[in-house]
């Protein structure tokens, strides 16, 4: 009762709350907030948010707590972005709840616990699976006594849990206040199902070359000084570098390739009387210990079929006898040489299946109630039907197996070897003791099949030598000097040289725009934080150079531009004003130059065809060959039927519209159900429309790239 008497004193504050779930309008300074941060000290809180600071001592915890929850799956920059969401989210909620007095007990978490995941855990619950509070209350007391470790990963889900239960409250307490009338439910009804159908002209803004419309830089800073909103900018950084990657060259690549061939044929070694033989690839005893030691891949025993090899070397090596070796060949960024140790012919068989099951066999289905006696005799009838020559199996087992997956694989078992055992044993017997396409009959645990052989493929085991191609200690110390001659040739000149420079030199230039200050990736170099940092250090002016170290070579990076938080420039605006501020314009020429003319006059004077559009609604305002046209199809329905409009400045032209056909929506008895909809629809967006309200409307100040 005491939080419905708060809410009931501040009728206003949650007026303003639900117009902004539903609107999304910004509202300032309308939230308060108390003294809450506890004395930390300028200069150690992670962000402030309305005045209250988020202390980086308290953010550090709980970055570390996320990280033993996430693991190595987000990078650090990835989690502190994360911890940083759900701690300002928090910090606005809260400030909320302390306005309201909103609290919770510990009912109110018990309950929030039943109603959650956290109902799932054994522990909580009775001999019956079921939540229960006794058992619940006595596990946390367990715990507590017999197992801190536990209990205090508890004391941090309660917090959790304590904060979930209260956001659920306040937005329970909204979501109350949210609903819609049958006013409303008539109206939306209304906009989906009155109908009109008219006639247009329309003379496109594409009509006017962009050459002819003059836009001055002044016309640019006017047009932004009166939509400010359209052009907020971040604060944020443009770069450019040349990368420096460390891969092999070609004389890496022939080296390794060379070293590899050299392994395929005995050393001989000749000494005073004595001739030694060092056995290699092609004639090794012990394959497996030769691999061990020449090879950067082991000695793969299994027996693979055709689609299990190399692709690049997949079709050559199925035509090889044993004994016999390809290669050297690429295979992505590996020399390999392939030697077929065996072959195992027809070693993996494709087979489909027809399943009889009956009462008592094993997996048979509940509704399955034919004796053992029945499921044979109805097999051989189908042994019979499947044999016929124009019989196909696959329908067959679609409409008649009881194979669960019958109908989706039309009884497609796949492909098998001998030594697979998860065939049953008269299954796979039946499979490698008879010919291709030929059906049969086989009875197992789970029923009697009739089995059709679809294919067999040989097997093959094959020794592969694989060495990876790597840049050697030449090409790595040469593509040092490259990097550090550029970047103090590039240093030496003027800003403006890196370009040119590079170009001398044949390298490739690549631009990176609109960087913002807690970005990590970056286009062509992947997750370079510390390239962001040093982009948005202060100490970092426009046009300086640095060379970083990153994975897989170096990157030289020059700073090429800043931007401050706020309004955009008139450089910065101009890609996005020209365009409106021209169609603007055009709008106007055509407007003034055929003021006063029939709709005919309009069309032919404008080289332009009358078009139709039919069954046109408030809630759909698209019109075929123009697209969404919400002014124009509006205007259509404030007018009567037979009745045309003035010129109208529609989204992709002008327009001029007659009305030929009005048609009102069917009449309904109650709009309750509309209204309903609509009160559902308003209620779901609360959660994220309030949030992102309250956002908009506080005061925040980021820290995290002093910290990060």
């Amino acid at each position: 009762m005491a939080i419905l008497e708060n809410i009931r004193k501040r009728t206003t504050v949650l007026i303003l709350i639900i117009g902004m779930a539903l609107f999304a309008f910004v509202i300032s300074g309308v939230f308060t907030s108390n003294d809450l941060g506890g004395g930390v000290k300028p200069g150690s809180a992670v962000a402030e948010v309305n005045g209250e600071d988020i202390s980086i001592d308290d953010f550090r915890r709980e970055v570390e707590s996320a990280s033993r929850r996430f693991g190595p799956s987000i990078s650090s920059t990835q989690l502190v972005n994360t911890v940083y969401d759900q701690e300002l989210r928090k910090a606005i909620l809260n400030q909320q709840f302390e306005d309201l007095g909103i609290d919770v007990e510990s009912d109110q978490i018990i309950e929030y616990v039943k109603t959650s995941g956290y109902a799932q855990i054994p522990d909580f619950q009775d001999e019956n699976g079921f939540f229960n509070e006794e058992v619940f209350r006595s596990a946390i007391a367990d715990w507590k006594a017999n197992d801190p470790l536990r209990y205090d990963a508890w004391l941090q889900d309660e917090v959790r849990i304590i904060q979930l239960a209260k956001e659920r409250m306040y937005f329970n307490l909204i979501k109350g206040g949210v609903g819609a009338t049958l006013s409303e439910g008539k109206f939306d009804y209304t906009m989906a199902n009155q109908k009109v159908d008219i006639q247009y002209v329309r003379v496109p803004y594409t009509s006017i070359a962009d050459s002819t419309i003059q836009v001055s830089k002044d016309d640019i800073q006017t047009y932004i000084n009166n939509h400010k909103d359209d052009f907020k900018q971040e604060k944020a950084r443009d770069i450019r570098f040349v990368y420096f990657e460390e891969k092999a060259s070609g004389d890496d690549e022939n080296k390794v390739r060379e070293d590899i061939a050299n392994l395929i044929e005995d050393k001989i070694d000749k000494a005073a009387d004595t001739t030694y033989v060092e056995k290699q690839f092609r004639n090794t005893e012990d394959m497996l210990a030769f691999l061990d030691r020449n090879s950067d891949s082991k000695f793969d025993t299994i027996y693979r079929a055709k689609n299990e090899l190399p692709a690049v070397a997949a079709d050559t090596l199925m035509t090889l006898g044993v004994g016999e070796i390809y290669g050297p060949y690429r295979d992505g960024s590996f020399f390999k040489i392939s030697k077929v140790m065996d072959i195992k012919p027809e070693g993996s068989v494709k087979s489909s299946h027809i399943l009889f099951a009956y009462a008592g066999a094993e997996r048979a289905a509940a509704d399955i109630t034919r004796t053992k006696e029945e499921a044979e005799e109805e097999a051989k009838k189908m042994l019979v039907e499947a044999k016929k020559a124009d019989a196909n199996f696959a329908a067959l087992a679609r409409e008649n197996s009881d194979d669960p997956t019958a109908v989706q694989r039309s009884g497609d078992i796949g492909y098998f070897q001998e030594s697979n055992l998860g065939l049953a044993e008269a299954y796979r017997n039946y499979l490698f003791s008879h010919d291709l396409n030929e059906i049969g009959m086989v009875e197992t645990p789970f029923g009697f099949h009739i089995i059709k052989i679809d294919d067999k493929q040989d097997l093959v085991q094959v020794a592969t030598i694989s060495r990876e191609v790597e840049p050697s200690e030449e090409t790595i110390n040469t593509l040092f000097t490259d990097a550090t001659k550029f970047e103090m040739a590039s240093i030496d000149a003027e800003p403006e040289a890196f370009g040119d420079i590079a170009k001398e030199s044949g390298y490739s230039i690549m631009p990176v725009n609109k960087i913002k200050e807690m970005d990590e990736n970056l286009p062509g170099l992947s997750a370079q934080r510390g390239v962001v940092q040093w982009a948005f250090n202060d100490d970092t002016k426009v046009g300086d150079i640095k060379r970083f170290n990153i994975n897989n070579g170096y990157a030289v990076v020059q700073l090429t531009k800043k931007y401050k938080e706020g309004v955009m420039s008139t450089e910065d605006a101009s890609a996005s004003a020209l365009p409106r501020i021209r169609k603007e314009r055009k709008a106007q020429q055509i407007i003034a130059a055929n003021q006063g003319k029939t709709m005919d006059a309009f069309a032919k004077d404008n080289s332009v065809s009358l078009s139709n559009a039919s069954a046109l609604t408030l809630k759909s305002p698209t019109l075929p060959g123009a697209g969404r046209e919400p002014l124009v199809v509006g205007s259509a329905f404030a007018l009567a039927q037979d009745a045309t409009s003035t010129l109208i400045e529609g989204e992709t032209g002008v327009f001029m519209v007659k009305v030929t056909k009005k048609e009102d929506a069917p009449n309904v008895d109650n709009f309750s159900t509309y209204a309903n909809t609509l009160k559902t629809n308003a209620a779901s967006r609360v959660n994220n429309a309030v949030y992102t309200a309250l956002k908009e409307g506080a005061e925040i100040e980021d820290n995290r790239a002093t910290f990060y």
